[in-house]
């Protein structure tokens, strides 16, 4: 099959199946994963540039978004996102080696459920290096699906068990966040070189994937880069703050934001589900049903013990708790679903602060892991 024709069809099965609601709850965007899972076990592919396109456009969006508050919110409560995205992290690579040593699952195996789990790329690629082994893709595309959904479906259940007033605490949050707004109070009007905002987002995303490029020495020889989704999130991030260079403005607006957000996350859960849905069910079965629910182990105790962190020891409100949850589980679908549910983009600043420090984390516990229990 074409796979632009590919593209709109998964699309459309995938809108239909996220908008099923069940007590409330709903797949959403996350609704494409799954048709593309589908898709991707009966051997149809889409190109993996469109992925990456994807992702690119969702995570520079989700840069300008919170870059307006991101680095206020983080300096005073630059320990709460740190802390959070280290332990959930731990938390997940602590379950990993408890796979690895009780169940006798092979370290590149477990190594990429785990990357699988926490839904995270840069540690797959991470994992795949370090053990020189393809089975580390196996474990991800066991782990993945339900990496995915189990973060969506939390992030829309923890409010309803808990009776949350969504749109008060949103209206809290969003009072919290106005105060740390960067208002422009100069009448000069800045000149907008589009009235759409492509040319600083082109401009964000250059920068960006340049910056994802750097490789960063770590420690016992390995190394780190930021990749297509560190980069463009920073560049967005510092782009999304300043909003104007001189008399230039880099801004874009929230209409464009908006848009670009959705259709990246869309493409990005395409190009993912396709690529895990190859040989899915051979790989089940070849493994054993085990290893899904394994992988669903690495997916919640993280996710439990990081809202335990955030709303317990530091005193966060629940949207900030769950956005840095998404941000802690690397988790691009989960955070468009909470924005989504809450209908504000405040929730992105958490998310933010709290994914740069897990993605560095889960590169480095997968390289690790790799190391010491191969």
């Amino acid at each position: 099959m074409n796979p632009l024709l590919t593209v709109f069809i998964i699309g459309v099965l995938g809108y239909l199946l996220g908008s099923i609601k069940v007590k409330g709850l709903s797949l959403g965007t996350s609704g494409v994963l799954i048709v593309a899972l589908l898709f991707g076990h009966y051997g149809m592919e889409i190109p993996s540039v469109i992925r990456e396109f994807g992702l690119i456009c969702f995570v520079t969006a989700v840069g300008f978004i919170a870059g307006p508050v991101f680095f206020r919110n983080f300096k005073s409560k630059a320990l709460s996102y740190v802390v959070i995205g280290i332990l959930i992290i731990i938390a997940g690579a602590g379950s990993c080696i408890l796979v690895i040593t009780l169940a006798g699952i092979p370290t590149p195996l477990a190594v990429g459920m785990m990357t699988g789990a926490l839904t995270s790329t840069p540690g797959l690629a991470a994992a795949i290096d370090a053990t020189g082994d393809s089975m580390a893709s196996i474990g991800y595309g066991i782990a993945y699906p339900f990496g995915v959904i189990g973060v969506v479906l939390f992030v829309q259940l923890i409010p309803k068990l808990l009776s949350v007033d969504i749109p008060e605490e949103v209206r809290k949050l969003n009072h919290s966040m106005e105060k740390n707004v960067h208002h422009d109070t100069s009448e000069k009007k800045h000149i907008e070189l589009d009235e759409f905002g492509f040319f600083p987002f082109m401009i964000a995303t250059i920068a960006g994937m340049i910056i994802g490029r750097i490789v960063i020495p770590l420690p016992a020889g390995a190394s780190f880069t930021l990749g297509t989704s560190g980069g463009p999130l920073l560049a967005g991030l510092v782009m999304g703050h300043f909003m104007h260079v001189g008399p230039v403005s880099i801004s874009v607006p929230k209409p464009t934001l908006e848009t670009l957000r959705e259709f990246g996350l869309v493409l990005f859960l395409m190009g993912a589900g396709t690529n895990a849905g190859k040989g899915f069910v051979e790989i089940l079965a070849q493994y054993g049903v085990a290893l899904f629910f394994l992988g669903a182990l690495m997916t919640l105790l993280p996710m439990v013990i990081g809202y335990v962190l955030a709303t317990r020891i530091f005193s966060m409100d629940i949207l900030n708790s769950l956005g840095s949850i998404c941000g802690g589980m690397t988790s691009t679908p989960a955070l468009g679903t909470l924005l989504a549910v809450t209908k504000t983009e405040a929730v992105a600043a958490s998310y933010a602060a709290t994914y740069p420090v897990a993605l560095i984390f889960v590169v480095l516990s997968a390289q690790f892991i790799s190391i010491f229990l191969m």
